[in-house]
């Protein structure tokens, strides 16, 4: 592999500019901008150390360095940007875009607004004002919901909104001021449509000094049910900004504060948003092999997040002093404070990072040790990053089916996962089936070089017979395989205890009651069983009606083809009404008695 010579950086230009840093295969691995190019790379090289602890590992992995200089810091701030976007490198923080985000939409210019949830990768670009994103949906759903109580605005679509002739059941329950049979003024539904804004612009002190005159208002003109119902929406709002857990901050500006926790390899950034004081939310981004110094991830994230963004906020505050250059790219003020209640904002965002960071860091450790625990167990040879279980499903023999479920580092694998169709097994010999779908997918698997850690088969010692003769007959000796079996004399449905049998001894491993390594294995158990038997169910289904429909007398090849080309399939055949039926060539009313005869017989 080339290796890359630090002597050659004294030919390196000193202008500002992008440097790419590319391995023996020419692959982009990190990019960085500098003022001073030559100046900059030197550091990577200098004898005291860059004191990074992903630094070493770009250099081992460096051949060759490709520069792009640029008229200024600026230029060379935004070509960055653009190539980290581009080529993804391994040792930069980026971010991803294929994360979908939920917003909360009114459209004030409809004639009867509605609150309405959007998901999209991006903001719609139509008329309406959005609140968000949100990256948490069940956040979002939940302050729908909430709303929906207080302010009584329609729910229903467009659509169904025209077609009302009289009001749904929300306006029996005063959900709804049902606007759709003019039981509410356009003034009185604006008004409700208009506190609505104000709640979701966290105006929340605004909003209640306005209800509380409007409910002096009523009073006074001894309209006591409707100076009843905005008390009620009064108290509706103060308990539920009580209940979200909003922090109050003396920053009266839209606010969005930074801030990063590193350690090792690893970094967490924190955002957390302040809209007119309050804090309304957070959300934090994770970086592996992140080379980047702080200051530099923050340069970087920021360009990536706020850059083309169509909702900004007004200032955002950093720990450290960033270019200016990038104030004026995303043309939001970038403030470092050095004291008072906006470095207390800082230093609670840095402190969420680290908080996130451990409990992030705990989960990975707790997952580590339980598959450590489950090598120890049951004996296996390596550490089974990646299980996979198998299960098969029949009645009497017919419609074998068999399920694989796979786990990856402890987590469920739903992609990796498959379904089987059993070919050569035509009885109920589960053990000949088992031995085909084993056969069959660790053929596959030696052939692209990507056979699991550990095999899991459901059963006792006879399944487990069949995944030791397959291994033995495809010679593969890197595999473990273990069988999981119900604790034997147990029908009902309380907890059970497994017993796990392994190759290497007659007698089962029982775990004990409340372990966590036995909850995690009857999840992948039961999720394998699960699938197999939803995937039985639908062969045979389609087997009851294929085998049904060919016993039909009088449907012959020609009417059954025109029969599928009309309705698809055999089941919108069975429940299509004999006036469809009848404008198909050829069915008579003969052939419609017969197949509305034989459709009790399919299954729904």
């Amino acid at each position: 592999m080339p290796f890359f010579d630090p002597k050659v950086l004294d030919k390196y230009t000193t202008e500002p500019g992008v440097y790419l840093m590319k391995n023996a295969d020419k692959k982009v691995i990190y990019v960085g901008k500098a003022k001073n190019i030559k100046v900059r790379l030197k550091q990577y090289f200098a004898a005291s150390g860059d004191g990074r602890p992903m630094i070493p590992f770009l250099i081992a992995a460096l051949s060759f360095i490709d520069i792009i200089v640029t008229p200024s810091e600026k230029e060379a701030l935004l070509l960055e940007n653009t190539l980290i976007k581009k080529h993804q490198p391994q040792f930069n923080a980026c971010l991803k875009d294929d994360k979908t985000f939920v917003t909360i939409m009114i459209n004030p210019k409809n004639p009867w607004p509605r609150i309405r949830l959007m998901r999209t990768k991006e903001r719609s670009k139509g008329d309406g004002l959005y609140f968000g994103p949100y990256t948490n949906a069940y956040a979002a759903r939940q302050t729908v919901d909430l709303m929906a109580r207080i302010f009584p605005l329609r729910q229903c679509s467009d659509e169904e909104f025209k077609r009302r002739s009289r009001p749904c059941l929300l306006h029996g329950i005063k959900r709804c001021l049902a606007p759709c049979t003019n039981l509410c003024t356009k003034e009185e539904y604006g008004a409700h449509v208009k506190n609505a804004i104000l709640f979701l612009k966290g105006q929340d002190k605004v909003l209640v000094e306005t209800l509380k005159k409007e409910m002096q208002e009523a009073s006074d003109a001894l309209l006591f049910e409707r100076a009843g119902e905005i008390l009620n929406q009064i108290e509706a709002i103060q308990q539920m900004s009580a209940k979200t857990g909003l922090v109050a901050q003396p920053v009266g500006k839209d606010t969005d504060v930074l801030g990063i926790y590193r350690q090792g390899y690893d970094v967490v950034l924190t955002q957390l948003f302040f809209r007119k004081g309050n804090l309304i939310g957070s959300e934090h981004y994770t970086f592996s092999s992140a080379a980047e110094t702080d200051e530099e991830l923050l340069s970087s994230f920021i360009l990536q997040f706020y850059q083309n963004k169509q909702s900004l906020p007004e200032e955002i505050l950093v720990r450290h002093p960033l270019q200016k250059e990038l104030q004026e790219i995303i043309n939001v003020s970038l403030t470092a404070p050095q004291k008072g209640e906006k470095k207390l904002m800082v230093e609670m965002a840095e402190n969420n990072a680290k908080v996130i960071f451990e409990q992030e860091k705990d989960e990975d450790a707790l997952t580590e040790a339980m598959l450590l625990n489950l090598q120890e167990t049951a004996q296996l040879s390596c550490y089974p990053s990646r299980i996979e279980c198998f299960d098969t499903s029949n009645i009497a023999g017919a419609d074998l089916v068999a399920s694989m479920v796979a786990f990856t580092d402890g987590v469920y694998d739903k992609k990796a996962s498959r379904l089987f169709n059993i070919k050569t097994v035509h009885t109920s010999d589960d053990y000949a089936a088992l031995h085909e779908v084993l056969r069959r997918r660790l053929t596959r698997l030696k052939e692209e070089n990507n056979l699991p850690d550990l095999i899991i088969v459901d059963g006792g010692k006879g399944q487990l017979g069949i995944g030791v003769k397959v291994l033995e007959e495809l010679n593969i000796a890197t595999v473990d395989i273990i069988s999981l079996a119900k604790e034997e004399s147990r029908h009902d449905k309380g907890l059970t205890r497994e017993r796990i049998f392994i190759p290497s001894t007659s007698q089962p491993i029982t775990l004990p009651l409340h372990s966590p390594l036995l909850f995690f294995l009857q999840r992948i158990r039961d999720e394998t069983h699960r699938r197999a038997i939803s995937f039985h169910r639908k062969q045979r289904k389609k087997r009851l009606i294929k085998s049904a429909i060919d016993e039909l007398p009088g449907i012959g090849p020609q009417k059954k083809q025109r029969l599928f080309k009309t309705f698809g399939s055999l089941q919108r055949i069975l429940e299509a009404d004999p006036e469809a039926l009848k404008q198909v060539k050829g069915i008579t009313a003969k052939d419609i008695t017969t197949i509305q005869a034989f459709k009790d017989r399919f299954p729904q």
